[in-house]
Formats: structure tokens, C-alpha cells, sequence
């Protein structure tokens, strides 16, 4: 995770010198830490300072309390964890092959999430009951929607994609297929998998539930 000054639209608290940065920086990969090993409720601020090497007291020039800290930890994660798909899929104005494209980035998301499983875990249980947690992926997993959404409607217009499909229900689903997916394989280990067969796959139920046929994706020749 990579600790990122502004990720939250919560106030910051502390320095914002370089050192303050980088303590602010240690605290919150520390905090990733015992979050990833007590789970959010059993996680205690003193735990979290000794682990970043600092007082107690410190904490608080930094941070309110452990929610705060907790809902950047997770608003950096969820930004980290879209980067590949928001770059790549089903960009539409890439001529390169659509399955290869989608394939590329489904694995990187994948990858990533699995890296991050532990902590994903414990941002999942917490959105269930944490109302600014959910309400910023709610946000967040809209946007990434509507994005899916306009690459759809590009590709139906320029015909390489089933035109009677509805853009918004398609992206909707497509984009909740892909989430639970690595929240149930990754986060909760109930799936047993490779990441590139089920990143190929992922890329196949694209393809295949938007009708991208051989002979719509074939480009005339020029």
C-alpha cells in the first residue's frame, strides 16, 4: 500500500513536513498491520503506535481516532486496487486485441487484491457497519460503473460490441461480477484457482456477454 498525503476527504491532522509525512506514513502501514492481524474491532491505537516505533500520544498529532485511520488505509486501497482496470478495460479507443486487453488487467487486479487479501477482508466486514466506509466504495464503485459504462456505449457505436444490450446494466453486472469474484477467491479463500486462469476467464464472460465476436472485432483493412 502506498500512503498517499490527501487520500481522505477527512481533515488530515499533523505535520506536513517531510518527517511528518513519513511518520504519518509509518503509522499507517503499521496500523495496516494490526488491522490485518486483530481485525478492526479488536485493533487498539496504543498496538498501533508500538508497532510504528512511536508514543502513544503521537498517534493523535496524526490521526482522530482508529476509524480515521482505517478509512484512509481503505480509500488508498480501493484507489490502488482500480488503477489497472480504470487504465485498461475495454479502453475505447485501443485497437489492441479486447480479450488481451482485459485479460492484462484483470490479472493485475487480481494480483494486487491478492496481495492485499488480508486487509481487503477487514475492509469488507467493516463497510457492512462503518457508514463513511461504505458510502466512499459505494462512490467509488459508481464511478468505476459509469466508466465501464461509457467504454460499452463507445464499443456499441462502433459496432464491435451487441448493440441491444443496455450499457448501464451490462457495466453494473460485468463490474459486480469481477468484485465478488475476488472477494469470495482472494479475501474469504473459498475459490482454489490460478490467477491467470481466472483472469482469462473473467475476460472470456466479458467478451462472450457483450456478443464481441470475431467478426465484429475484425477491423476492415485500410
Amino acid at each position: 500500500m502506498t500512503a498517499t498525503a490527501g487520500a481522505t476527504g477527512e481533515a488530515q491532522n499533523g505535520p506536513r513536513s517531510r518527517k511528518g509525512e513519513q511518520t504519518r506514513a509509518r503509522l499507517l502501514d503499521a496500523a495496516k498491520e494490526i488491522f490485518e492481524k486483530n481485525g478492526f474491532l479488536e485493533a487498539r491505537i496504543s498496538d498501533i503506535a508500538e508497532r510504528a516505533g512511536l508514543s502513544h500520544g503521537a498517534f493523535y498529532h496524526y490521526f482522530d481516532s482508529k476509524e480515521q485511520i482505517f478509512r484512509e488505509i481503505a480509500e488508498v486501497l480501493d484507489d490502488e486496487l482500480a488503477e489497472p482496470m480504470d487504465s485498461v478495460i475495454l479502453a475505447p479507443d485501443s485497437s489492441a486485441d479486447p480479450h488481451e486487453r482485459l485479460q492484462t488487467a484483470l490479472r493485475k487486479h487480481l494480483e494486487h487484491y491478492r496481495d492485499e487479501a488480508k486487509i481487503m477482508g477487514v475492509i469488507e466486514q467493516v463497510s457492512r457497519y462503518d457508514d463513511h466506509v461504505a458510502a466512499v466504495r459505494s462512490a467509488r464503485n459508481q464511478r468505476r460503473r459509469e466508466q465501464i459504462e461509457r467504454s460499452i456505449r463507445g464499443m456499441q457505436r462502433r459496432g464491435i460490441a451487441d448493440s441491444t444490450l443496455d450499457p448501464k446494466i451490462a457495466a453494473a453486472a460485468l463490474g459486480s461480477m469481477v468484485e465478488r469474484f475476488a472477494e469470495l477467491a482472494l479475501a474469504q479463500g473459498q475459490l482454489n484457482c490460478k490467477l491467470d486462469v481466472a483472469a482469462d476467464t473473467l475476460a472470456s464472460l466479458f467478451v462472450n456477454a457483450l456478443q464481441m465476436t470475431e467478426t465484429r472485432l475484425t477491423r476492415p483493412r485500410q
